[in-house]
């Protein structure tokens, strides 16, 4: 068996996702070696990067509100964090490194930190500068975004061009672009509302089983988001990154990359394109892995990858005895190259 890390991104957060990997309060009875080894390293990275942005975040993750976490500008640190925590449990208790890692959208940001090219302070601090960007670019209430299931992507694509026709022949706001392409028949689309809402009814005209609107904040990973990506880049400069010590394949090219240049530039350009996530999941399964591991909360990306290669093994880590039982089975597993 053969592993790679998967990590999620904005959208699997909810208040006190990490309690589960902490273990009863000091050295009692209650806590076995490895709960207590799985807690402290969970606290190590909530420490890290609170000190990193200067302010409880661990807090917020463990009491909420729920309404400040579901804030971009909270959610994406809140989530970087949550798949690193999950991270650093499995390695505290000697659990086998990957044979590759990807990310999710923002879930590349916990690979890259996986993969020894981005630091967690200096991941958290970006991913808040990408948060503010992202949400700054576009109004609230302009861009919207939109799940349609059961059209192939050929057919999604089509409609997406026809709703922007439409669109600019009665001069509405024009952009609908497909943003996500999770699952075979689930394509998620991004853009202006009232082009998002002219796709939704063409799709269903074309035969989707259902078309539904995204409660979310910006048309995430659509060329609205052009501007958040500048931003972004001028970030980039000014980090230290380093060559990758595990594969990473990424979102935007379905690419795995070594030059610290070549990886700020896919990271720009991710935050305005498309998430390839079907073809990053094939791309591992081609490099030899058999087993993917959802390191976070929630297990929405075990379940698209039953969908997108059955074949494939998944699991997810989302508290100590989750992460117990995934490495019950994979002791002995070692990693390979690509």
């Amino acid at each position: 068996m053969t592993i790679a890390f998967v990590f999620p991104g904005q959208g699997s957060q909810s208040v006190g996702m990490l309690d589960g990997f902490l273990a009863p309060q000091g050295e009692s009875s209650s806590a076995s070696a490895a709960d207590l080894k799985i807690a402290r390293a969970v606290q190590g990275v909530l420490a890290e990067a609170d000190a990193a942005l200067s302010e409880d975040l661990g807090g917020l993750i463990a009491k909420g509100p729920i309404e400040s976490l579901s804030l971009t500008t909270n959610t994406q640190p809140a989530m970087l964090v949550a798949g690193c925590a999950a991270l650093a449990a499995w390695r505290a208790v000697g659990g086998p490194e990957p044979a590759a890692v990807a990310g999710h959208s923002l879930g590349e940001y916990s690979a890259l930190v996986a993969a020894g090219s981005l630091s967690l302070a200096d991941a958290v601090q970006l991913v808040r500068v990408r948060a503010r960007a992202m949400q700054d670019a576009v109004p609230v209430g302009t861009g919207a975004m939109a799940v349609i299931l059961g059209l192939e992507d050929a057919a999604v694509l089509a409609v997406c061009v026809q709703a922007s026709t439409d669109a600019r022949a009665h001069n509405e706001p024009s952009v609908v672009e497909a943003a996500n392409f999770n699952a075979p028949s689930q394509v998620v689309v991004a853009g202006h509302r009232e082009a998002v809402e002219r796709a939704c009814v063409l799709a269903k005209a074309a035969g989707a089983k259902r078309a539904l609107p995204l409660p979310v904040s910006a048309p995430f990973h659509s060329s609205l988001l052009e501007p958040a990506g500048r931003v972004l880049r001028d970030a980039l400069v000014e980090l230290k990154l380093h060559e990758p010590r595990i594969p990473l394949v990424n979102n935007i090219d379905v690419a795995i990359e070594s030059r610290p240049d070549r990886i700020r530039d896919a990271l720009v350009r991710q935050a305005w394109g498309p998430v390839r996530w079907v073809e990053v999941v094939l791309r591992l399964q081609s490099m030899g892995v058999t087993h993917l591991i959802e390191c976070g909360p929630g297990k929405v990306l075990a379940g698209l990858t039953r969908r997108i290669a059955p074949e494939l093994r998944s699991s997810s880590i989302f508290d100590a005895e989750s992460l117990q039982a995934v490495l019950a089975e994979a002791t002995g597993v070692t990693g390979v190259s690509s």
